[in-house]
């Protein structure tokens, strides 16, 4: 058996994590991303809604998750770019906290960014995210978390659209969809 295929295979475990890092680069490069000074660490609506904070032990969150889920909410994974179920969703309904089922995010707040995961401009009124700096992986970001369970969502960007020019850039892992009910 010839040596080279072991040694290739070697060499792309050593770069997988540097190609990730560009992979996220070239979607969430350093020119659209916000100033972490900025970044609050909490969001700015703390008396719009109560927090009622879901807690479960590891072992639970692994029994009521996918694999995919647990490691993108509970670890602050990534999915796959353009892997997602709802990266292209186009359903009229509510996305939800795939943990808790605290809504987040309306369809009619959703676009094509182009980056292969679902983004939205704005999140739900009575907001029930929180915005916290991400320095990891040599990137300075601003990660979005479930203020009620504390479930790792995504990044927030500032190159979006009009009205607000943000891009909630979301793992489909971390949703779920409640389509909104059929009008007659």
């Amino acid at each position: 058996m010839h040596p080279f295929p072991n040694h290739l295979t070697g060499l792309l475990y050593a770069l997988a994590p540097w190609l990730l890092a560009c992979c996220l680069m070239a979607c969430h490069g350093p020119e659209s991303t916000p100033d972490p000074e900025s970044a609050q660490d909490q969001d700015v609506d703390d008396d719009k809604t109560a927090a009622k904070e879901v807690t479960r032990t590891d072992l639970e969150w692994k029994e009521v998750l996918s694999p995919l889920q647990y490691e993108v909410t509970r670890k602050a994974g990534t999915e796959r770019a353009f892997t997602g179920i709802y990266w292209d969703t186009k359903t009229a309904g509510t996305y939800q906290c795939v943990c808790c089922k605290a809504p987040l995010f309306r369809s009619n707040s959703k676009f094509e960014s182009g980056c292969g995961w679902p983004s939205f401009f704005e999140p739900l009124e009575g907001s029930r995210l929180v915005e916290l700096k991400d320095e990891t992986l040599g990137m300075r970001r601003i990660e979005v978390r479930c203020r009620e369970c504390d479930a790792h969502l995504g990044h927030v960007f500032p190159d979006g659209p009009e009205p607000t020019g943000l891009r909630y850039c979301i793992n489909s892992a971390s949703l779920s969809l409640v389509e909104d009910a059929p009008s007659d």
